[in-house]
C-alpha cells in the first residue's frame, strides 16, 4: 500500500477516454476467490440484483471512474483530469462530476474509491498522503462523496484495491491466499489470506516498497528514509540507476533502458545492469515474504511488470533461489486486469467480506 505511486503505472486508460461493453473483462476468472460479501461499513451498500457498482481511482493527475458488475465486468468507464492544485474540495467535486457522467450511475448500489496514501478503511478517511494531492491528508472521502452523490461509499488505498481486484477477478482468482504487488513509480500491494485483504492495525499493511534491502543501501526513498526496496526496484529508481551508470546528469527514461537492454556495448550493459539489480532485489524481497506468509499465489502488476524478459527473468531467478522447500515450486505470475484493476478493485470494496 504505497502512497499514490504503488499502482501509478497501471492506471493509464487515456485522458478523457471512455470504454464500454462487458467484453473488457477478457476472461478474468469470474467470482473465484471472493469469500462472502458484506455491506460497506456504515453505509449500507449491497450489490443488489442486477445493480452495478461504481469504482473510482483518484490519482495526482487522473480520475478514472467506471460502472462495474458484481462479477467484475467493466460496463463503462471514463477518465478526467485531477484538479489537484485546487485542493481536496475541487478534487472531490471532480470525482462526483465524473461519476454523474456515467450513463445509469443512479442505478448503482454504491461507490468504491481507491486513492494514494494511507486510508482508514472503516472511516473512509485519508490518514496521510504525499504531495501529488496537496492537502489530501484528512479528507473524509466516504462522508464527502456520500453527501455529493447520495450513494454508500467505501474508500481504501490504491494499491489495496489493485490487490483486491487481482485476487477476486484477476490472476489470483480461485486462490485462497495471494500476494499481489504493483511495481510502477512506486511499489505497493496487498496480501489476501482466507479470502480477505489484510490491512493491519494502522492501515499500512502492504507497504512492500519500504522493506529494507541491501541493494538499496544509502539510496534515498520517497518516504524520506534510505535503503528501501522502492529506491532500487521501482521504475524511477531503475531509470536513475541507468542514468548514473551511463554518466548522465539528467533523468533517464526507463523505456530507453528497456530498449537499450537488447543491444550491445556499454549502454546496453548499463541498461541490463540497472534492470537486473532492481529485478533481483524485488525477487529476493518477495521470496522473503513468501517464506514468511506462504501465499498460494504471487501476482505482479504495474507498468514495470510489462517490461518483459529483461525484468522478469532475473526477478524469477532470484525469487526461486530464496524459497524454502515448501513453496519451492511457486513462481510469480503477471497481473491479468491491466489498467482496469484500479476501477474494478475500487468497486469490489463494496462487496468485500469484512
Amino acid at each position: 500500500m504505497s502512497g499514490t505511486s504503488g499502482t501509478g503505472d497501471t492506471n493509464g486508460t487515456g485522458d478523457t477516454n471512455r470504454t464500454s461493453g462487458t467484453s473488457d473483462r477478457g476472461g478474468m476468472g469470474g467470482m473465484g476467490g471472493m469469500a462472502g460479501v458484506r455491506s460497506t461499513s456504515g453505509a449500507g451498500a449491497s450489490a443488489g440484483a442486477g445493480r452495478p457498482l461504481i469504482g473510482a481511482d483518484v490519482g495526482g493527475t487522473k480520475i478514472a471512474v467506471g460502472l462495474v458488475t458484481a462479477d467484475g465486468g467493466l460496463l463503462d468507464s471514463l477518465v478526467r483530469p485531477t484538479p489537484a492544485a485546487e485542493g481536496p474540495t475541487a478534487v472531490l467535486d471532480a470525482v462526483a462530476a465524473a461519476v454523474t457522467e456515467l450513463p445509469g450511475w443512479e442505478r448503482a448500489s454504491g461507490l468504491g474509491i481507491g486513492t494514494g496514501g494511507v486510508v482508514d478503511r472503516d472511516a473512509g478517511v485519508v490518514l496521510s498522503a504525499n504531495d501529488l494531492l496537496p492537502g489530501w491528508a484528512g479528507t473524509r472521502l466516504a462522508a464527502e462523496l456520500n453527501a455529493r452523490l447520495g450513494l454508500p461509499v467505501a474508500a481504501d488505498n490504491d494499491a489495496n484495491v489493485f490487490a483486491l481486484a487481482e485476487q477476486v477477478h484477476g490472476a489470483g482468482a480461485g486462490s485462497d491466499s495471494a500476494l499481489c504487488v504493483s511495481v510502477g513509480t512506486g511499489i505497493g500491494g496487498g496480501l489476501v489470506a482466507g479470502g480477505r485483504l489484510l490491512r493491519g492495525a494502522h492501515w499500512t499493511a502492504g507497504e512492500f516498497g519500504h522493506i529494507a534491502v541491501p541493494e538499496a543501501a544509502g539510496r534515498p526513498c520517497n518516504c524520506g528514509r534510505e535503503g528501501h526496496l522502492e529506491a532500487v526496484s521501482s521504475g524511477p529508481a531503475m531509470a536513475a540507476r541507468f542514468a548514473a551508470l551511463t554518466g548522465r546528469d539528467g533523468v533517464a527514461d526507463l523505456r530507453e533502458a528497456v530498449a537499450a537492454a537488447d543491444g550491445t556495448g556499454p549502454t546496453a550493459e548499463a541498461a541490463r545492469a540497472a534492470l537486473t539489480e532492481g529485478a533481483r532485489a524485488l525477487g529476493r524481497a518477495l521470496a522473503g515474504l513468501v517464506n514468511t506468509v506462504d501465499p498460494e499465489r504471487v501476482v505482479i502488476g504495474g507498468g514495470v511488470a510489462s517490461i518483459g524478459a529483461p525484468f522478469w527473468q532475473p526477478l524469477t531467478d532470484a525469487f526461486a533461489a530464496e524459497l524454502l522447500p515448501g513453496p519451492a515450486q511457486l513462481r510469480p505470475v503477471p497481473a491479468a486486469l491491466g489498467p482496469r484493476a484500479a476501477v474494478i478493485g475500487a468497486a469490489t470494496l463494496l462487496l468485500e467480506d469484512g
